[in-house]
């Protein structure tokens, strides 16, 4: 599966804000954003005026990196959004956000996305008790993630959950933290998702 392999700072330099790829130096003096707070390359410091459709496309790129997605398997959410009932943005997040990977990192297992969808590769974690290691699984309302027996006692998850236990997780998942279990209770919504994307610029985007 293709993947990005580049640096993931400059990611976040290219969108100006922190998308939180890389764990605890996201919130370190040692974050890209904060020693340099512009785009990379040779013409990042340049202020261009942007499009419309630069806009667009800026928010198109910054829903991807936050979700780690390539274009083909984005697009693939997008077209499933617009078959879907009810309005194709909040729908687009909604499939977003039910990802296996992202559920792992919304209950603190892991400290960023992209840490998340390593370990649902590496076969850490059952949904209804049965091993799943692909990250991109959509989860259903009623279903049960839970890591492994095996896996509790590995020190990688008790300091994930120790320094994430402020983290309170989204409605739409009840965590039994004592046995590192979440129940899905129901389909994530729009107020549920804390990230800073107008959906609406992703549709106008596509629709053109």
């Amino acid at each position: 599966m293709a993947r990005y392999t580049d640096a993931v700072c400059r990611l976040c330099r290219r969108e100006a804000q922190k998308l939180f790829l890389k764990g605890d130096r996201c919130y370190t003096d040692k974050c890209a954003i904060g020693r340099r707070g512009y785009a990379p390359g040779q013409h990042g410091q340049s202020r261009a005026k942007v499009s419309e459709y630069g806009t667009q496309l800026r928010e198109k790129q910054k829903a991807k990196r936050y979700y780690g997605l390539l274009e083909k398997q984005f697009r693939g959410y997008f077209d499933i959004a617009s078959r879907m009932k009810g309005q194709t943005g909040e729908n687009l997040l909604s499939l977003l956000e039910s990802r296996l990977d992202n559920a792992v990192y919304r209950l603190g297992f892991a400290m960023s996305r992209p840490e998340a969808r390593q370990l649902v590769n590496h076969g850490h974690f059952t949904v209804n008790g049965r091993k799943v290691n692909i990250p991109s699984f959509l989860l259903k309302p009623g279903q049960t993630i839970a890591l492994k027996e095996k896996s509790r006692a590995l020190e990688k998850f008790k300091g994930s959950l120790e320094a994430n236990a402020s983290r309170t997780p989204p409605k739409w998942l009840e965590f039994d933290r004592e046995n590192y279990a979440a129940k899905v209770t129901g389909t994530p919504q729009k107020e549920d998702i804390d990230l800073p994307i107008e959906e609406h610029l992703i549709v106008e985007l596509y629709s053109k």
